[in-house]
């Protein structure tokens, strides 16, 4: 009998006095900590064959599409040959794991970002 009396759903379309409350959004997950990741993941982004020195970070970035994050990683590198280069690569993070990385592209925003050492 008394089984109509309590609040509806939030979609029901019933008036809004009489739907429950909607859950509050979680609250944003704080930027990672890109320098001690790189610094604890460094296999994760360079080959120890090539020798990284003078890795710097940018700014951890929310990914577009996705829960996680990206950010940019350059050091400076021996190649296969033993010639000093700079390479730069974008990574993923999700939690406190890289899970992906890439060399930028040319159009890739990696140029422009700025640079911490870790």
């Amino acid at each position: 009998m008394l089984t109509g009396c309590g609040l509806s759903d939030i979609r029901a379309p019933v008036p809004e006095f009489m739907r429950a409350k909607a859950p509050d959004p979680a609250p944003p997950e704080p930027p990672p900590d890109v320098k001690r990741i790189v610094r604890d993941g460094m296999e994760s982004v360079f080959t120890a064959a090539s020798r990284p020195n003078r890795v710097r970070v940018s700014a951890p970035l929310r990914e577009p599409a996705g829960a996680g994050w990206t950010a940019c990683v350059r050091a400076d590198i021996s190649s296969v040959t033993g010639a000093p280069l700079t390479q730069t690569y974008r990574v993923t993070i999700a939690g406190d794991l890289i899970v992906d990385r890439k060399r930028v592209e040319e159009d890739d925003n990696c140029a422009t970002e700025s640079y911490e050492p870790i």
